[in-house]
């Protein structure tokens, strides 16, 4: 009687285990085409949250408290400005938030990523417009 008892238990719990990782796994599936519908859709490069931080660069401005970069513009000076001194007041030996610090420093990484193509365009422009001149090095 008691062997029937512990069959019984285990086909149960069997069954319910492969029925909870049915479910997790139908969920699983379900993310992965949403975030693949989401990347087809086009969404824009501004509005798109990035794969490492999760952030917009409209929230990145929020919390650095800056303009967004308007056609390519933006004042690299104030961001790091801003971010010194928003780092600074959370240092959390001073009392500050180390979440809110985290934030503040993935708020400027994502502002430097979004700057970084547009300012080495801007480079590559002023080193066409002043000539090629290359760096030579001499061996002694």
């Amino acid at each position: 009687m008691a062997h029937r008892f512990l069959i019984t238990a285990a086909i149960t719990g069997s069954r319910i285990l492969g029925r909870s990782f049915a479910a997790a796994y139908k969920q699983a599936q379900a993310a992965s085409q949403y975030q693949r519908a989401q990347a087809k859709a086009g969404i824009g490069a501004s509005g798109r949250a990035s794969l490492s931080s999760g952030m917009t660069l409209d929230e990145a401005c929020r919390i650095l408290n800056v303009k967004p970069p308007s056609s390519g513009q933006a004042n690299v000076e104030e961001v790091l400005e801003r971010y010194k001194r928003l780092f600074d007041a959370n240092e959390p030996q001073k009392g500050g938030s180390f979440y809110l610090q985290s934030k503040i420093v993935r708020a400027k990484e994502r502002f430097e990523r979004e700057l970084g193509p547009i300012r080495e365009k801007v480079e590559q422009e002023a080193e066409i417009k002043a000539g090629f001149k290359p760096k030579i090095y001499k061996d002694r």
